[in-house]
Parts: C-alpha cells; structure tokens; sequence
C-alpha cells in the first residue's frame, strides 16, 4: 500500500464514459481547478493483444500527460477482466510515471458484464481477487477501486470490502447502489457509513449527491474521507468552488458560468479538428443536466439542442 494522496474532505471528478476525455478534461481542469482530482473515463484493457505504450498516453490525453501540473490532479482508470493483459498494462502505466490507478468494478454494461469486467467481478471473488493480485503487485503507486455495493444484491459488500483492504487496496470508492439498480431510485448513504465503520483505508463516497448542502450533510453522515461526483458534476462543473468557496449561485451565475462552459469546450474541439456540426453536437452533450434547476430550464435546453449553429447557442444564452 501507498499512503493516500488526497488530503481529507477532497472533491473527485468523477469518470464518465464518452464524457471525460482528454479535451473535456482539459476544459474542466482549466476552468475548475477546485476539483480535488480529474478520472479518465476508463482503458479497457484488451484481450488479443496489449496497447503500446503510445495508446496508453493517448487515453489520458498526450496534452494532459506532458503537462505535470495536469498529471499531478489526474488519476487513470482501467477496466479488465480475468483473461485480459492486465498485468503488461499496469507494469507499462507504472513505467510511463502514472502514480494514481483506479480500477472500475462499478461499471453495469451488459457486454462488460459479459465478459467478466466491471460490476461482475463483484459476484466472483476469486477472480476478482487475482485480479487485484496483479494489479498491487506490479503498481506501487496509489492504486484505488471504484465499486458498487454488489452485483444482484449486497451479500457480499463486506466481504467485498475485507478482500479490497486485505490485498492491498489504498482507498475504495462506493456507488451507493447494486449493479441491477443501475442508476435507479437514490443511493443509500447507510452503505458508504458502513463501509467508514469496518475499514481502515479512505473510503470515497459516490452517488446522489448534488449541492453543496448535500456535500457537507454526506460528510456529516458518512464519516468519508472524500466525494466523487459524476452526474452532478456534469450538471454544475464548478461544483466544487461553489462548495470551498461557499459561494450562493443564483440563476445569472449560472447562466453566466454555462456561457463560458460552452465557449471553452467550443474552443477545445476545435484542436480535434471536427466538422463544425461535430463541435455543435458536443456542445448539445453538455446539456442533460445543465438546465434542470432553471425556471423555463427545458425550454432553453430545446433552443440548444435544436440549433444550427454555436452562435445560436450562445445567442439562447444571452437572451435567456
């Protein structure tokens, strides 16, 4: 085990699949450097063959990986399974300088599922445990794993928990919910409490948490040691300075902060080299949650997500 990096009361982002990736990272860690730490949405790690060394940097972003500033927030997720070249890649992220490892055994996917990755490691022990194995042995950096409270149900989250510690794990993040629950209902904080009392390691606390009210109350309640925040993070990126700064956001901050949410990842995307139609369509990513808390919010969302043209986003915007 390493010691934790992350000082206590800490705010992760939070992996997001087809959302985190380098160039909104780069948006995000600009704009919002209150973010206690930035995940990359996760590497698969692949069966026939492993990734060279130059697909590995490209995942976390080639701008992020030589920026050390970047690097030093950044953490590096992984998905695998129990046939794939997890021990090549570990060794190779560990060679490469990543000091910050997570692993997903959280993710509900059908076809991840399938092949014995994410969530469904949380039913088979044994393999998830080799897994583990491997992992602790070829990476002496702070290596953490983000879980659920089980795959059907939760008969096994202690145990879950106890294996994770035993070998070796430096800090456990939970998704307050089964794999069958998906993203339905509300997370139960009773879990991440639970876990605070039968461990040792840091444990991150993970779902339904949306304000900076709900932050302090989780903190409160759960005993953590840090939050990750991934759907409410999309919908306030700057979630975590309104929170260490104890700032009040009204209606004109946030329609200010959104407006310049846009024009910096407008101008990201344009490093990508897109058509113009696939910045826009970027753009209208951004946007299931942004307006939610708005007066006449979904009638804004349309007038985004039904134009033609980044000026007329913009234009929505000023003339809200």
């Amino acid at each position: 085990m390493s010691e934790f990096p992350l000082a206590p009361k800490s705010l992760m982002f939070a992996p997001m699949e087809g959302i985190t990736d380098e160039h909104y990272r780069n948006v995000v860690m600009k704009l919002y450097p209150e973010w206690d730490s930035y995940t990359c949405d996760f590497l698969r790690v692949p069966n026939p063959s492993p990734y060279p060394k130059k697909h590995l940097i490209k995942h976390i972003g080639q701008s992020i990986y030589e920026n050390q500033k970047l690097m030093a927030k950044s953490i590096y997720q992984i998905l695998t399974s129990p046939h794939a070249y997890t021990e090549k890649t570990v060794s190779d992220l560990s060679e490469l300088g990543i000091k910050f490892l997570d692993l997903n055994l959280g993710c509900p996917s059908k076809t991840v599922c399938r092949h014995e990755g994410g969530s469904f490691l949380l039913s088979e022990l044994d393999k998830l445990k080799g897994i583990i194995k491997i992992i602790r042995k070829h990476f002496p950096d702070t290596f953490t794993c983000k879980i659920r409270v089980g795959y059907r149900d939760d008969s096994l989250f202690l145990d879950i928990l106890k294996l994770l510690e035993d070998e070796g794990v430096d800090a456990i993040t939970i998704h307050a919910r089964t794999r069958d629950e998906l993203y339905k209902g509300v997370a139960k904080w009773d879990y991440v409490k639970t876990a605070v009392e039968h461990t040792t390691v840091p444990i991150i606390g993970n779902g339904d948490i949306w304000t900076p009210e709900d932050i302090d109350k989780y903190f409160e309640y759960t005993g953590c040691h840090s939050i990750m925040l991934a759907r409410s993070a999309l919908k306030t990126p700057w979630l975590a300075r309104l929170y260490k700064n104890k700032e009040v956001e009204t209606t004109e901050l946030r329609i200010k902060e959104i407006k310049k949410y846009f024009e910096h990842f407008y101008s990201e995307t344009e490093k990508q080299d897109f058509p113009e139609a696939s910045r826009i369509k970027r753009i209208k990513s951004l946007c299931r949650y942004l307006f939610d808390d708005i007066e006449e919010g979904a009638a804004l969302r349309k007038k985004i997500l039904l134009a033609k043209s980044f000026e007329e986003q913009i234009s929505a915007l000023e003339n809200y």
